[in-house]
């Protein structure tokens, strides 16, 4: 039996372009609707940017207080890095802003470049982000043009792979700690190989000991909770 307000976790492949919030409203919406509730609580662990894809794992009900201890978790991603050019978002989200040679980087030199970035390193979250300056998003201040000036954070870079090569992007499989920015990481190495860097595409494939093939997608997980044997609410406190 399915029980949504004792608490269920369901995992999803959030797709691209959706938030976080887009998944967890289109599956709190299913719900609400199966069991004829005005209100259930329903949560995500760990968000994912829109132009990021792969698992989110999103709590119901009472597995809400799971949250913290399930978005701790090591994370592992597969990101693509162009080099030679770099945008204020560090992602595909803003243009290009400026380019560089590429003609210096060889393999030998992007691998040596990535065994700088493994073990503890301190890292600055992107100006496009969410963590909050003076109480406010940084996001929201970076697009409208205002200065954001962000602390270097701690973090913990497990492994870091080189999986494909070219002189002009690369793709990595990075294990890391809550609170890493695939993004920064990406502008990291382009400035370490002295050419720029911007994520153009990212997938993370496990959060904790959830990987990539255990998640369903959206419309999978919808038909699921649709067609489900679910324990009906006795009133509607929830």
């Amino acid at each position: 039996m399915f029980d949504p307000l004792k608490g269920e976790i369901i995992y999803i492949d959030k797709p691209l372009h959706w938030t976080s919030f887009d998944a967890v409203k289109r599956i709190r919406g299913t719900l609400t609707r199966r069991l004829k509730v005005k209100k259930l609580k329903v949560g995500h662990a760990g968000t994912l940017d829109p132009l990021a894809t792969g698992v989110m794992i999103i709590c119901t009900g009472k597995a809400t207080k799971r949250i913290d201890e399930l978005q701790a978790g090591v994370k592992e991603y597969i990101a693509t890095i162009a080099l030679g050019a770099t945008t204020p978002s560090f992602d595909l989200e803003t243009e290009i802003d400026a380019t560089y040679p590429t003609d210096h980087i060889t393999k030998e030199l992007v691998e040596e470049t990535l065994t700088r970035f493994t073990g503890e390193i301190e890292q600055v979250p992107p100006a496009f982000s969410a963590c909050k300056v003076d109480g406010k998003r940084a996001y929201k201040m970076a697009r409208k043009g205002q200065e954001v000036e962000l602390k270097a954070k701690l973090l913990v870079i497990d492994e870091i792979e080189l999986l494909e090569y070219s002189p002009t992007s690369i793709v990595v499989r990075v294990v890391c700690s809550k609170g890493t920015y695939i993004r920064a990481l990406a502008r990291d190495i382009g400035q370490a190989l002295n050419s720029g860097g911007h994520l153009t595409a990212l997938r993370r494939t496990r959060v904790g000991n959830i990987s990539i093939d255990q998640c369903m997608a959206v419309e999978q997980a919808i038909d699921m909770l649709q067609n489900a044997e679910v324990v009906m609410p006795q009133n509607d406190n929830e």
